[in-house]
């Protein structure tokens, strides 16, 4: 092992000297901040109130909003904070708090988009069935389960990046993610190697693979269906694998990053890409729920005081 250092807190480089710059971006980022939580919180809101949208689809979608608000919070406070700060430095407490709500986030992301991917699979392909299949009791777990899966394994990773002594502690970062952290350590990481790929296959067989799978099965069954089954398929599915497209970039971005050397990438460049996976998904989901489906739009206008006398 190398000589090891005992450090209290990480330094965030990545966000550098910005002069007076850092009250520009405050201000973006302040304003992203309050659209995530205004458009999230509406549509929460829409479907929890709207007794016409308890069914199995908008109440995943809910708790899909739920969780971005929630991996919203573990990044805006601390970004913001840090923007107006002279100093960058990050208690190890803090950040292992931030790399647990990130990380618990992104895991519980696709487990709910693979959720949903399932549930439509369950609508197009086995519409007779549905509603029997689909129970109450079904659907709590479904909701669930994302949430229980993505907080015990990043709870193991969590403790086994705890035990590191580190030999630095500078993070061209502007939040902590654990692959960075365990760059830094002296002590041995064989552990954390192997966790880490065991639960990137097992994350991967319980998301993408059936995901993968469903949509398989909803192009079979449309293309013997006739073309206005096909559309509504299409008008259903849409919104959903535009969401898992999006959020997939942003994780790859992130991985890129982490494997690779961006420093001939400008720096506001790196950090876009970097931010984009807590950002983005969360600013858009809402939006392009809220306008590409029927049901919703209209359930917001009637909640806004907007919804047109019939």
């Amino acid at each position: 092992m190398e000589n090891s250092t005992h450090f209290k807190v990480f330094r965030l480089a990545a966000y550098g000297d910005i002069g007076q710059l850092k009250y520009f971006y405050f201000a973006v980022v302040t304003v992203l901040y309050v659209v995530i939580i205004l458009a999230n919180a509406l549509l929460i809101g829409v479907i929890c109130i709207e007794r016409s949208l308890h069914e199995p689809m908008y109440l995943f979608l809910c708790a899909l909003f739920v969780n971005q608000l929630y991996g919203s919070t573990g990044l805006f406070p601390a970004l913001m904070f840090y923007l107006l700060s002279d100093t960058h430095d990050i208690s190890l407490l803090y950040c292992y708090l931030q790399i647990y709500v990130l990380y618990t986030y992104g895991l519980t992301e696709f487990s709910n988009l693979s959720v949903m991917s399932y549930d439509r699979y369950m609508s197009i392909c086995y519409p007779l069935q549905y509603n029997n299949i689909m129970t109450p009791k079904i659907i709590c777990g479904l909701i669930l389960l994302p949430w229980v899966y993505s907080f015990f394994i990043n709870a193991i990773v969590i403790s086994l990046s705890l035990r590191l002594q580190f030999c630095a502690n500078v993070l061209d970062r502007v939040y902590c993610d654990n692959y960075s952290i365990v760059k830094l350590a002296c002590s041995n990481t064989m552990l954390n190697n192997i966790w880490g790929l065991v639960a990137t296959v097992l994350s991967f067989s319980c998301t993408i693979f059936p995901t993968i799978y469903s949509y398989i099965k909803i192009l079979q069954i449309c293309l013997k269906s006739s073309k206005e089954t096909r559309q509504k398929a299409f008008n259903t599915c849409m919104p959903h694998i535009a969401s898992l497209l999006n959020f997939s970039f942003g994780c790859l971005f992130l991985i890129l990053q982490g494997r690779y050397d961006t420093a001939h990438l400008p720096p506001i460049l790196r950090t876009i890409l970097l931010v984009y996976f807590p950002i983005c998904p969360p600013l858009f989901n809402p939006i392009m729920y809220g306008i590409r489906m029927v049901k919703i739009r209209q359930a917001c206008k009637k909640l806004l005081g907007r919804y047109p006398k019939t």
